[in-house]
């Protein structure tokens, strides 16, 4: 699992692909509402979900589509502690599934 850093003074998104299809087709997420976690260790519960946003890169194609938090102090959504590392949580709500996903490890520098 690819793991990426951030400073813990940095005020940025952290940025996940998301992809879904179907009936082989790609599907725009963007009008489902998505939320991300951050956990040391764990599943994510009720109260560790935070609101997101997407963003869409139409460069490519198909379109990449990305969930994104943003993280840092003086206006994130969170903060997070320097010298840990995290577990990235996905959570997209539609109807009528509500995949949740594991996203990769993000350290916090």
């Amino acid at each position: 699992m690819t793991i990426a850093e951030i400073s813990a003074v940095s005020l940025e998104y952290v940025k996940v692909p998301v992809s879904a299809r179907e009936d082989g087709a790609v599907v725009d997420p963007t009008a489902d509402t998505v939320q991300m976690a951050f956990l040391t260790s764990g599943s994510p519960g009720v109260s560790d979900w935070k609101s997101g946003s997407w963003e869409t890169d139409a460069t490519t194609n198909p379109d990449t589509y990305y969930a994104r938090c943003l993280v840092g102090p003086s206006g994130g959504t969170i903060t997070l502690t320097a010298g840990s590392t995290y577990q990235v949580w996905v959570k997209v709500t539609d109807n009528p599934e509500t995949p949740v996903k594991r996203a990769g490890l993000l350290r916090v520098v």
